[in-house]
């Protein structure tokens, strides 16, 4: 089968992936049940698509998501564009940036992914806790034993990427980034997180660019979460915020319907539209929802596109923290949210 997905650089550290990513979490926890065939089959689907850029942690499913994708892509290594993350734990959400943390996490994850070699491993949070040098330069030594090719942070501040890239050059970036979800744009102390990184050469990697499904406009009811998903509770989709912020989704369902595509299609265009270095990974556990994701990348968005959306969903419209109160960000400006 030939992919429909192409590639492009991410960032300027020599890392090549798919133009669209697939975040794997949602397999594993936090949005419900998920069938382990179709998880499965989605992973496979994906890499038929030419969606061969893959998003793992050490933290989805304490182990069970990596152990997953290792499954997955089993006889198609070569194909993928592997990710995944140290340095949260699930149960009591602790940051643990400790070197000895790095080292141990990356040898458990390469034991349940049944791989030799992630191709991008990151920071899941900075621990305040400990210096990031620290953390950054043993995961540096991972590269020179060969057992990982390129670093990322996730959800850093612009000071730690800075400190970051001072002991070894940083290939992405992840953050949330979506239309209800814009503080990577926005600038602390001067400077934004995105300027930063920019600076630097690093990739950016937007997680939940479709805000955890609200954007799709499937959701109409807080009704629609089950008792075992984390978003009932959720501040942006709780009491007054939810509604307030449906009303940003039946902008987007209109204009999509404008330009005959899916909601979903028009905000993922958004956030493609950001730039070339810029690969989001939209997670699912469905084909039919993967397949619908891959559909966006030929979605054209002109300038005027661009403001009216700018208008629909400008930068802090959102209603609620992008959070639960238990959430982790680390050192990122969010952390205090």
């Amino acid at each position: 089968m030939t992919p429909v997905v192409g590639t492009c650089p991410l960032g300027r550290q020599g890392l090549e992936v798919s133009r669209l990513g697939l975040g794997c979490m949602g397999m594993s926890q936090s949005y419900g049940p998920a069938d382990r065939d179709e998880s499965i089959a989605t992973i496979r689907r994906a890499l038929d698509l030419g969606v061969t850029f893959l998003d793992t942690a050490s933290l989805y499913g304490d182990g069970h998501n990596e152990e997953l994708v290792g499954e997955a892509i089993a006889g198609r290594r070569d194909e993928v564009q592997l990710a995944s993350k140290f340095g949260l734990t699930r149960g009591d959400r602790r940051i643990d940036g400790r070197p000895e943390t790095v080292r141990a996490t990356a040898e458990a994850s390469l034991r349940r992914l049944k791989v030799d070699v992630i191709d991008l491993y990151y920071q899941h949070r900075v621990d305040p806790e400990v210096p990031i040098e620290d953390t950054v330069g043993a995961m540096a030594e991972l590269v020179r034993q060969g057992t990982v090719r390129h670093l990322g942070l996730s959800e850093a501040s612009a000071a730690s990427v800075r400190r970051a890239v001072a002991v070894h050059p940083i290939s992405a970036l992840q953050s949330e980034w979506s239309l209800w979800s814009r503080d990577l744009e926005a600038a602390g102390a001067g400077e934004s997180v995105l300027d930063v990184a920019r600076e630097h050469g690093i990739g950016i990697v937007p997680y939940s660019p479709l805000g955890r499904g609200f954007l799709t406009g499937a959701i109409t009811s807080p009704d629609d979460f089950g008792a075992d998903d984390f978003r009932r509770g959720h501040p942006r989709y709780s009491g007054d915020a939810f509604w307030a912020n449906l009303r940003i989704v039946d902008a987007l369902r209109a204009m999509a319907a404008e330009k005959h595509v899916r909601p979903a299609q028009l905000a993922l265009a958004w956030v493609l539209a950001r730039g070339p270095d810029v690969v989001p990974i939209p997670g699912t556990k469905r084909r039919t929802t993967l397949e619908e994701n891959v559909a966006a990348l030929p979605v054209e968005l002109s300038a005027t596109d661009l403001q009216r959306l700018d208008e629909i969903a400008p930068p802090g419209a959102a209603m609620g923290a992008r959070n639960n109160n238990d959430g982790v960000y680390g050192d990122s400006p969010e952390r205090a949210a």
